[in-house]
């Protein structure tokens, strides 16, 4: 049986870029609810044959920015040579996979163990990801998800969240996506065929005949070529979406099937680039440039609330704050009465929006939801006992998580690398892993993970608490307690600065703790930390805006090493702390034109020790994925970017027939 499109994203999502995550131990950033408010969509409009017959659309103009004019199609197939890229079913593709590997345990024996060892870890994922045999799912079974944080959006360009991705990866469009290796392809969902010229300067793609969005308008190479003149504007507030795709020369739709991307160089990155989300060009066309935070006007506001989707569900009912309700769209899977593509194994998701780890893991002991990220605490104290067994079951696999403390190298605090290496020496980083961690992560010793292809190969020591060690780079760097009133003090612009600052985080326990450690850390050495937790919104406005001294928070992988430019490069769109190191932007351009891998991964893991020295992050841990699962739930298998942000990530998951 096919997945649903589950994850063609450009985040969590997010398909190449990293997810920014402000909580301490779930793969959901804490975003605050916003009011409570119903919100309805109506069932998705059929599509009719006539309808697809009356899509003759003009093309879309290229974006003013990037003068560009287009070729004739008919150059192009002369002119050009082409290589046939790969069109994959993912979740057929993970079904051969699995067959593969000979289950461990019957599915009633793993559900009968507690997970207590690795081998009862191995076990469980090996029995319960399973994919159904025929007739073994219930098509009309509801999933019950948890989301520790409301949306800030829902329109797809938007994205910038780990919430985000998880929602709207049911819910909008794209041609593209990736496997639990990170290895890219276009959908069979959407795709017909998908082709790279010989030089790496062209992608064309023809997509399918049988798409349509939610309001029963079909979806066109149109949209694609649209959604990328929306996504270039600069008034668009897209940093994370726009990060990669602006590499591109232009998109151009040549008829309503066939979409060419060009490149401006044969970067080794082309392939994520051409990865964005797309949005419906009849929708938008008449109001983006009046409004172009999409968010604003009327027009856009009711957008939000009943978004005109493209993917195998659509929002049904959301109630601010509290639940999203998705239910799978006839219009996806069966056009002109015909089916064209399998059904998703879900009928209906329940997103339940619950901010508290404590709420949301008694609401798993209850049924009342089927999945939740689990704190290092949860993990280990509070889902051991016959409560939990009832009804759930758990699973751990490593996740290439990392979270951190977030320097504002503009603020007067934090532009001096020994300042920022105090830091590190001074928090309580064993205190940390032990206690608040409760012994399940690992320490964290830079951008890469140490598994990953393109971290470095030296020996990078992780930071521990060495107190005369931070206070002598104090010292040096000149913030000293001139006036013995056990504060550290320096002189800028004249006058005398107490070292007082104030570090923001999202709502979420843990995370506050991390924060009040640090706090008390500094308290050693002579400097003032004010913790301050902030809701997600807010928190995400002052980070883009820069009007922060330090923060919490955590970044999920993206799925190539340049994705993380748009974190270090100076000027960046997401990199909050303002860091800047020629030698790192220019590694970063280097990395993106090399096409030989190895050479590749020398040159991010040079990036990797550079940003270790300068220390614009405290790194902190590597967060595993820990996740409870309802027994009714099967088909969850993990990646680096843990069980969902990949493809086909929620798509495998299903429950059995009664």
């Amino acid at each position: 049986m096919q997945a649903p499109r589950s994850t063609l994203l450009r985040l969590g999502c997010s398909a190449g870029m990293a997810l920014w995550l402000a909580s301490g131990c779930s793969p959901k950033p804490a975003e605050p609810p916003l009011k409570p408010e119903p919100v309805l969509t109506p069932p998705a409009a059929q599509a009719t044959d006539a309808a697809a017959a009356e899509s003759t659309e003009p093309a879309v103009e290229d974006p003013p920015s990037t003068p560009f004019e287009p070729p004739p199609l008919e150059l192009l197939e002369r002119d050009a040579k082409w290589i046939d890229r790969p069109v994959r079913d993912a979740l057929a593709d993970l079904a051969a996979e699995l067959a593969k590997e000979p289950p461990l345990a019957t599915s009633a024996e793993a559900l009968a163990l507690e997970n207590d060892s690795a081998e009862a870890n191995a076990a469980i994922l090996s029995a319960l990801g399973r994919l159904p045999a025929g007739g073994e799912a219930d098509e009309s079974a509801r999933c019950n998800r948890h989301l520790a944080v409301d949306l800030n959006s829902t329109n797809p360009i938007l994205i910038s969240s780990a919430a985000e991705s998880d929602v709207l990866g049911l819910t909008s469009f794209g041609l593209f996506s990736f496997d639990r290796r990170m290895e890219p392809f276009a959908a069979a969902e959407t795709v017909s065929s998908w082709q790279t010229s010989v030089d790496s300067m062209l992608d064309k793609v023809v997509i399918r005949d049988d798409l349509r969005w939610s309001d029963g308008r079909p979806i066109t190479a149109h949209d694609v070529a649209f959604s990328y003149r929306v996504i270039m504007d600069e008034r668009v507030p897209v940093p994370a979406v726009r990060s990669g795709t602006d590499q591109l020369r232009g998109v151009h739709a040549y008829d309503d099937r066939t979409v060419v991307f060009f490149h401006r160089e044969p970067f080794a990155t082309n392939v994520w680039n051409i990865n964005f989300p797309v949005i419906p060009r009849h929708v938008y066309e008449n109001t983006w440039e009046d409004d172009p935070t999409l968010k604003d006007s009327p027009e856009h506001v009711e957008l939000e609330a009943r978004p005109v989707c493209g993917g195998p569900y659509e929002i049904v009912t959301r109630i601010r704050g509290q639940e999203i309700m998705l239910r799978a769209r006839e219009g996806w899977h069966t056009v002109g009465d015909k089916q064209v593509r399998d059904k998703p194994f879900f009928h209906e998701i329940r997103f339940r929006i619950l901010e508290d780890p404590n709420t949301a893991l008694l609401a798993l002991k209850k049924g009342e939801i089927d999945e939740m990220a689990l704190t290092p605490e949860q993990w280990t104290t509070q889902t051991t006992g016959g409560d939990y067994y009832a009804k759930n079951t758990k699973a751990t696999a490593p996740e290439w998580v990392s979270f951190h403390f977030a320097w504002n190298t503009k603020s007067p605090f934090f532009t001096d690398r020994r300042v920022r290496r105090a830091m590190s020496h001074a928090f309580d980083h064993e205190r940390m892993l032990e206690t608040i961690c409760h012994g399940l992560y690992t320490p964290c010793t830079g951008v890469f993970h140490p598994t990953a292809w393109m971290a470095t190969k030296k020996p990078l020591e992780a930071y521990r608490q060495d107190l005369d060690r931070a206070e002598a780079l104090l010292d040096e760097a000149g913030w000293i307690d001139r006036d013995n009133d056990g504060l550290r003090d320096r002189e800028i612009d004249g006058r005398s600065v107490p070292f007082e600052f104030t570090v923001v985080c999202s709502q979420q326990p843990m995370a506050q703790d991390i924060c009040t450690l640090l706090q008390q850390s500094l308290d050693r050495i002579g400097v003032r930390v004010n913790v301050k937790p902030t809701e997600f919104t807010v928190l995400q406005q002052l980070l883009l805006e820069k009007r922060f001294d330090a923060a919490f928070g955590g970044w999920g992988t993206g799925t190539d090493p340049d994705t993380s430019e748009n974190i270090w490069a100076t000027g960046a769109g997401r990199n909050f702390g303002s860091y800047s190191n020629p030698e790192v932007d220019r590694l970063f351009v280097e990395g993106r034109t090399e096409v030989d891998r190895a050479q590749r991964a020398e040159k991010y893991a040079r990036i990797h020790e550079l940003l270790w020295e300068d220390q614009p992050y405290t790194w902190l841990y590597w967060r595993n994925s820990f996740y409870g699962f309802s027994k009714e739930l099967r088909g969850y298998v993990f990646s680096p970017r843990g069980p969902f942000h990949y493809s086909p990530g929620f798509g495998s998951l299903w429950k059995p027939v009664p």
